[in-house]
């Protein structure tokens, strides 16, 4: 083991979050690569490991239930006309390597492997920077090229039947407080509004923390939201939500989340504004 293996991003000489590249987990549980703790520029924790309530759930990255019936999410998988199913279907996200390894950012290499043969390869990019004195940008890119002889496709439990349930991609779990944090977009207000929703941004406020997330692209702009807050505090950008997602071989997908972390309940107005400068910056 390296001293890469676990680099921690820092923000003007602060450590923000650490990366986890080879977990220890079941493999239920899909083990994969994430970033947790991620904390605000004054230490305050926004992001959660395995909580109790979906033990699966891995701070921050890229998981999704359903990869040509291969399960690289962790926990059930949503079988049609039978609900959740406790298969032996997992798969697991393999780190190959560092391109590059610095205090600001990192480019992974992983493998996407699930019963001995690789289906994905992945390049996930991973900038951290200063915005202002109460917040910074955790800049999440990942390609997903298939690397296998035939097509695949990319679903989720709302494409296998399950509605509302179109989760698969980039996704966030957040900090569980007692009360559920408040969400909002440009334009709307409350998880049942904002979820399944094309937003530019959308926001996840907590007591004295704000989590901003913008599409960085055309095509991740064109994905809906994933968006929980009375079950638990978590924010995904679909992949696959009206219908499965198909990758022919060779072919690669790729998808950038900019997230604002920022100490503060923030409103409206200062959350689109940071996402904007985010973004254009």
């Amino acid at each position: 083991m390296t001293s890469h293996d676990f680099p921690v991003l820092r923000v003007a000489g602060r450590p923000v979050a650490r990366c986890v590249t080879r977990p220890e987990l079941p493999a239920r549980l899909s083990p994969r690569p994430y970033l947790h703790p991620v904390t605000t520029l004054s230490g305050t924790a926004v992001s959660e490991l395995g909580p109790a309530d979906h033990p699966h759930h891995l701070g921050v990255g890229v998981a999704v239930p359903d990869v040509e019936g291969h399960n690289f999410w962790g926990g059930r998988t949503f079988v049609r006309d039978q609900g959740p199913t406790e298969l032996g279907n997992h798969g697991t996200q393999r780190h190959a390597g560092f391109q590059v390894c610095a205090p600001d950012g990192f480019v992974q290499e992983l493998r996407w492997v699930a019963d001995g043969r690789e289906l994905l390869r992945e390049r996930r990019t991973v900038t951290a920077a200063a915005l202002s004195s109460a917040a910074w940008t955790l800049d999440l890119a990942f390609s997903l090229t298939n690397v296998t002889e035939g097509s695949l496709s990319i679903g989720s439990p709302a494409t296998n039947g399950r509605p509302g349930a179109a989760y698969g991609g980039f996704f966030w779990r957040a900090r569980k407080e007692g009360e559920p944090p408040r969400v909002f977009t440009a334009g709307l207000d409350g998880e049942a509004a904002a979820h399944g929703a094309h937003a530019d941004w959308l926001a996840l406020a907590g007591r004295t923390w704000t989590l901003v997330f913008a599409g960085a692209t055309a095509a991740t702009r064109a994905d809906p939201w994933f968006v929980r807050a009375a079950e638990y505090p978590g924010v995904g950008s679909s992949l696959a939500s009206a219908e499965r997602l198909a990758i022919e071989p060779g072919e690669t997908v790729v998808r950038r989340i900019v997230t604002v972390v920022a100490d503060g309940c923030l409103g409206r107005d200062e959350a689109g504004a940071l996402a904007h400068e985010a973004v254009m910056s």
